[in-house]
């Protein structure tokens, strides 16, 4: 079943307009990191393509390489936006190239996503408490619409891109594994960009194929012993460990019942003007 989903997903950006083809994300060639990404490419409601060489989504930067460092210099990277919270930047600070200016934008205060956990009460829950990883991430997408300081923190992303003026220099944002706090910023800059609601929807569920080739990332405690583990805990550790439909969908409903949806949320919360969206699209789309 796994393979039949990504299949689909695959296939939705192959998707034929007339003689177009929506194009597929491009994987970027880093040795010691995962689910990195150019958003460039992607095709928008009215034909236009987002600029290459200016969107980059990805997980840690903890661990890159050199050779890493001179491939992101010299694709122009400029800046840095981290969403991870502050013990999760203390643990594993991240590596950048000279050129790029870092950016802390904590969308939570601790890491709700428990993408680099280390709380031996919680690998104890996870063992005994059915759905708990999938409850704890439903709270966590719920946050990251409501919380104060999540708002904030996209706010600031959007500033930033906004700064992002020059052609060929590159904005990168991140979190622990890519995926749900960096997720939802690709969900809401795509948007402003004018990126039909399926290619992102694909966008958000492809990570699940990054990050199933990942390496060295553990989304919880490695102290459970192997023979401890059960089933509630393998369980658990799949629903932290992936995206899901109905995780992305949990946002989105809470945005509709409060908000009325996804685009009032981004004017009204994250405070994104008529005139603003327009620069963005300047800046990040092709004429």
């Amino acid at each position: 079943m796994y393979f039949v989903l990504i299949g689909v997903l695959f296939s939705r950006f192959y998707r034929i307009k007339g003689e177009n083809k929506a194009m597929m994300p491009e994987k970027l060639q880093i040795e010691n990191g995962f689910n990195f990404r150019e958003l460039g490419g992607y095709q928008t409601t009215d034909g236009r393509r987002l600029k290459k060489h200016k969107l980059i989504r990805s997980a840690a930067l903890s661990t890159l390489s050199k050779r890493d460092l001179t491939y992101l210099d010299e694709y122009g990277l400029r800046y840095d936006i981290d969403f991870r919270s502050p013990s999760e930047r203390q643990k594993q600070p991240d590596r950048l190239p000279a050129q790029t200016t870092y950016n802390f934008a904590p969308v939570f205060t601790v890491d709700e996503t428990k993408s680099q956990t280390d709380d031996r009460e919680e690998d104890n829950r996870l063992l005994t408490e059915r759905n708990a990883g999938f409850k704890q991430m439903l709270d966590a997408y719920n946050d990251i619409v409501l919380s104060a300081n999540a708002k904030k923190a996209y706010r600031k992303f959007f500033d930033l891109l906004l700064a992002n003026e020059r052609d060929n220099e590159s904005v990168i944002f991140h979190c622990s594994a890519g995926k749900d706090r960096t997720g939802m910023g690709a969900v809401y800059v795509l948007t402003v960009l004018g990126v039909d609601q399926e290619t992102i929807r694909a966008d958000y569920l492809i990570s699940n194929e990054f990050l199933k080739k990942r390496r060295g990332f553990k989304p919880v405690s490695d102290r459970v012993p192997l023979q401890a583990q059960n089933a509630t805990y393998s369980e658990n550790m799949r629903a932290l460990s992936c995206v899901s439909e109905k995780y992305l969908d949990c946002a989105l409903g809470t945005m509709q019942r409060e908000y009325g949806d996804l685009g009032h949320y981004l004017e009204t919360e994250l405070g994104i003007t008529k005139q603003q969206k327009k620069e963005l699209q300047q800046i990040y789309l092709e004429d």
